[in-house]
C-alpha cells in the first residue's frame, strides 16, 4: 500500500527554506514554497559554512557539488589593526569552514528542489486566522496549520516558517518574542575576480582584524575558471561597526567605511578601494528577545515549525547563520522522513524542538561574546580564546543517525 501523501508549506526561500523544501520533497512530501520577493534570488555576497552546515548539506543530498563552489577558509588568522598577530594564520585547529558565493549556493539549492516543489513569489504569508482547538493562540484552523496572503490560502500537514528574523509567522508560536537591535551593523561584499586586487600570498590568506567593536574579515573565493570549478570567484570581505544602520546611499556608506578603517594594515584599504557601491550589502545585526520557548507546536493533525533566524536569530559575530539554518533543515527532514500526521508528526517536531534549541543556544552563547567590547574582551588572549571556543561550538554538530 502506498504511503499517504503528506504536504508542507515552506514560508521563505532563503538558504534554510530552500534546503528544507528540497529535503522534504526528496522524502515524498508535496511542498509549496512561498517567497515575499518577486523572484527566487540571493544577495551578491558570500556565506560561511561551518563544518556542521557542510555535514547538513551532505545529509540533505546536496553536498556533492560543494567542491566546485566553495573554498576552505583554512587557518584564518586573528590580528590587531596594526598587524600584531593574536592567532597566526594556519594555527587554528579543527576542520576549516567553507566560503561560498551566496548565489552559487542558492543555485545549487534551487536545482535541488525537483518537480515536487511549487514555488510562488511576491507572496507575503501570514497566519491563517481561525479558532481551532489545539491551535496556538487560536491563530490556525482546527485541522491543519495554514497561511494566507489575503488572496489565497494554503493549508498543509506541516508549515515551516523559514522567513528570517522578521518572521510574520513566529508570533503564532512565540507571541512574547520581539526583534531588537544587536548594537552593530555589518557590511559584506564580494569583489569579482576580474576586479579584485592582486595580493601577495601573506595578504590573500583569510584574516580577521579586530579592535574593540570594529571587525574586518577577509577571505579569497578564488578565480573563476572556464569550467566553473571555482564558482563566481573573487575576494570576500565583511566589516562590523557598532551602531545603527546608515541611511545614506551605498556610495556614501562605502566612503564612511574607508574613513572608519583608514590606517588598518593591508589588505583592508586595498579591498575597500577596489569595492564599488553595487558590491556592498548592509545589514543590521539583530536578535530575538526573549528567545522563543519553543520552535514547534502541534496544530490539529499537523504542526508549525520555526527554522533558521525565524526561531533563533541572534547578533552573529562569527557567520554561523547559514550553517545553523542548514542544520535545522537536515534535522527536521530526518525527524519527519517517515512519520504520519497526527501523533507521530507531533512527536517528531517535539524532538526537533528539543535538539535544535539546545544546539542553537550553545552557539549563540559562545558567539555573542565575540561582540563584547569591554576592557576584558580587549585582551588579545581573551579574544583569541573566545573566538576559538565559538568556532569549536559552531563546528560541533553531526546529522541525526539514520
Amino acid at each position: 500500500m502506498a504511503a499517504p501523501a503528506r504536504s508542507a508549506v515552506v514560508v521563505g526561500a532563503g538558504v534554510g527554506g530552500l534546503a528544507v523544501a528540497g529535503g522534504l520533497a526528496r522524502t515524498g512530501w508535496r511542498v509549496t514554497v512561498l517567497e515575499r520577493a518577486d523572484r527566487l534570488r540571493a544577495e551578491p555576497t558570500a556565506l560561511l559554512l561551518w563544518p556542521g552546515g557542510v555535514r547538513a548539506l551532505h545529509a540533505l543530498g546536496l553536498g556533492a557539488g560543494l567542491p566546485g563552489i566553495a573554498t576552505p577558509v583554512a587557518g584564518s588568522g586573528l590580528r590587531r589593526p596594526d598587524g600584531r598577530w593574536l592567532v597566526q594564520p594556519g594555527t587554528e585547529p579543527g576542520e576549516p569552514p567553507l566560503l561560498t558565493h551566496a548565489e552559487d549556493l542558492h543555485d545549487a539549492l534551487v536545482a535541488g528542489l525537483g518537480d515536487r516543489v511549487e514555488a510562488r513569489t511576491s507572496t507575503t504569508a501570514r497566519p491563517l486566522r481561525g479558532g481551532g482547538a489545539g491551535a496556538p493562540g487560536g491563530t490556525f484552523g482546527a485541522d491543519l496549520p495554514g497561511v494566507t496572503d489575503g488572496r489565497h490560502t494554503w493549508q498543509a500537514d506541516l508549515v515551516v516558517a523559514a522567513d528570517g528574523i522578521g518572521s510574520t509567522l513566529r508570533a503564532a508560536v512565540a507571541p512574547g518574542t520581539a526583534t531588537v537591535s544587536g548594537g552593530a551593523t555589518a557590511w559584506r561584499a564580494v569583489i569579482p575576480w576580474y576586479r579584485a586586487p592582486s595580493l601577495p600570498a601573506e595578504l590573500a590568506a583569510p584574516v580577521v582584524a579586530q579592535q574593540g567593536g570594529h571587525r574586518f574579515r577577509t577571505a579569497p573565493l578564488g578565480e573563476r575558471s572556464g569550467t566553473g570549478t571555482s564558482g563566481r570567484g573573487g575576494i570576500y570581505w565583511s566589516a562590523t561597526v557598532p551602531g545603527a544602520p546608515r541611511p545614506e546611499p551605498p556610495g556614501t556608506q562605502l566612503e564612511l567605511l574607508r574613513r572608519w578603517f583608514a590606517g588598518w594594515r593591508p589588505p583592508v584599504g586595498e579591498l575597500l578601494s577596489a569595492t564599488e557601491p553595487g558590491d556592498v550589502v548592509q545589514r543590521e545585526l539583530r536578535e530575538l528577545r526573549p528567545l522563543p520557548g519553543r520552535l514547534a507546536v502541534p496544530v490539529g493533525a499537523g504542526a508549525l515549525v520555526l527554522l533558521g533566524d525565524a526561531g533563533h536569530g541572534f547578533a552573529d559575530h562569527l557567520g554561523t547563520g547559514a550553517g545553523l539554518a542548514l542544520e535545522d533543515a537536515a534535522t527536521l527532514v530526518a525527524a519527519v522522513r517517515t512519520v504520519l500526521t497526527g501523533a507521530q508528526l507531533h512527536a517528531a517536531v517535539a524532538g526537533y524542538d528539543r535538539t535544535r534549541r539546545a544546539r542553537t543556544d550553545e552557539v549563540r552563547r559562545r558567539t555573542r561574546r565575540l561582540g563584547d567590547t569591554g576592557p576584558v574582551a580587549g585582551s588579545g588572549r581573551v579574544l583569541a580564546r573566545r573566538r576559538a571556543r565559538a568556532a569549536a561550538a559552531a563546528a560541533d554538530w553531526h546529522p541525526p543517525a539514520g
